[in-house]
């Protein structure tokens, strides 16, 4: 017989006939129609004849659905031998790099799996649209994602304000959305069921570049350059929030506009201020102009940056010869497959360096690309544990299942239905010779400040 569902899973078609108009109801496992009579909105059509006729459809959808009750609906994005997933991320523009390196350490691992059959039978297709780190265009794209292309999940987004653009059908459409390249804290509290995170937040970077400024450096005069968004809200209350367990506030905050490099305004507020750090939460175009424009200026505070940023772009545009004492704060560890500076090489970045090597010969292995990777890994994982039977709420099901899942030496995953934070570690990498590598001898470059 019929089943009585949730609001959230209703679903008005809109299409309207000349005698009726339709509502469809469905979850996972039943599908009911109801026809309505157009002519029972009108007052003036006879009461009876309305309720005979309501009467009469609904006892009709009634035996419908006890017959489709036999076998569950199908689940969109997935047929016997594939899995189609939707990713919307940049692949030109001002950040372009980002998305492309991201896309690339997934499908890295993807093809990899699909050569050993895919998962349960299915090989899984990621379906990547350019977005150009536009949050208009992001929605427009989750929405044909969703209606159009009825992918099975949402995967590999990058950026904050085009992700929380995208997050209202997320909850609407109750869709998986896995592995977001931002660190965004509107995506972890508070909890929603369909959002997995995979890398730690902007509060954690923050709050780790702060705690290693004040406690090992001594510093205490530490201003924002931030994007003027979403994403560099984040980042500054992030900073604020770090910054208050010290009794300090931002010395000065300045900011630009997304899409642009125009630094100099949020420049001339910070070097006012005799800033001796500035935390950076900006692209890579930005971040390197302010970097630029600052020596020109003589104005050499320690430069900090969120991992967003991009390691490998911001280090090509700051070049070999500056001076300037940058650090980037990174939530995975450095993409490397031999041991290198006191690292080990963790199982995870060498499974991506010669998965890279094979797919994508040309392309430089990247901290970004590695986040992609791992993306993928808990991607694939989640589908294992969800079995054959393969729904959307299986999956989320699997993946608030996964404990301890293990990604190399100290570093593993667990997830549960109030716990969508998968890794936790912040590393953090300093600028060399064009070059950011990794860096953990704090009172040591203390040491080197205090001689200069």
């Amino acid at each position: 017989m019929a089943k009585s569902l949730p609001e959230s899973d209703v679903t008005l078609w809109g299409k309207r006939e000349s005698l009726f108009f339709y509502e469809r109801a469905s979850n996972e496992s039943d599908s009911i129609v109801l026809l309505i009579p157009i002519w029972s909105r009108n007052v003036r059509t006879p009461f009876w004849i309305c309720i005979f006729t309501c009467l009469t459809l609904v006892l009709a959808a009634c035996d419908t659905a006890d017959e489709s009750s036999i076998t569950d609906s199908p689940t969109p994005g997935v047929t016997d031998n594939l899995i189609t997933l939707g990713s919307s991320l940049a692949l030109t523009g001002h950040a372009g790099y980002l998305g492309t390196q991201t896309l690339r350490g997934a499908q890295a691992y993807l093809h990899h799996i699909n050569e050993q059959g895919g998962v349960h039978g299915r090989k899984i297709r990621v379906d990547a649209v350019d977005d150009s780190y536009d949050p208009p265009q992001c929605l427009a794209n989750t929405q044909r994602f969703i209606i159009d292309n009825n992918v099975f999940a949402l995967f590999c987004y990058v950026g904050t304000p085009t992700t929380l653009k995208a997050l209202p059908l997320v909850e609407e459409a109750h869709i998986p959305l896995v592995g977001m390249f931002t660190g965004a804290n509107a995506l972890r509290q508070p909890v929603n069921r369909y959002v997995v995170n995979i890398r730690a937040s902007y509060y954690q970077e923050t709050m780790a570049a702060v705690s290693h400024m004040v406690n090992d450096l001594g510093l205490q005069k530490i201003a924002v350059f931030y994007q003027f968004d979403a994403y560099g809200f984040d980042g500054l209350i992030g900073t604020e929030l770090a910054l208050k367990k010290y009794e300090l506030e931002p010395v000065a905050r300045g900011s630009y506009i997304r899409g642009t490099q125009d630094v100099q305004e949020g420049l001339e507020k910070i070097r006012k201020s005799n800033a001796e750090a500035v935390v950076m939460i900006g692209t890579y175009g930005a971040c390197a102009q302010f970097i630029e424009l600052a020596e020109q200026q003589e104005f050499n505070p320690i430069f900090y940056t969120v991992s967003f940023v991009g390691a490998e772009e911001l280090a090509r545009r700051v070049g070999m010869n500056s001076p300037a004492h940058v650090f980037m704060s990174q939530v995975v560890p450095p993409p490397i497959d031999t041991p290198t500076d006191g690292y080990s090489a963790n199982d995870s970045a060498s499974d991506y360096v010669r998965l890279l090597k094979r797919y994508f010969p040309d392309d430089t292995p990247s901290f970004i690309g590695l986040e992609g990777f791992l993306n993928a890994k808990i991607m694939v994982e989640g589908l294992r544990i969800a079995g054959r039977n393969l729904t959307r709420e299986r999956f989320i099901n699997a993946i608030e299942s996964i404990h301890d899942f293990k990604l190399g030496p100290g570093m593993s995953i667990t997830y549960g239905p109030a716990d969508r934070q998968g890794l936790e570690a912040i590393h953090f990498t300093k600028l060399h010779q064009g070059h950011f590598v990794p860096f953990s001898n704090w009172s040591g470059f203390n040491e080197e400040l205090r001689s200069l």
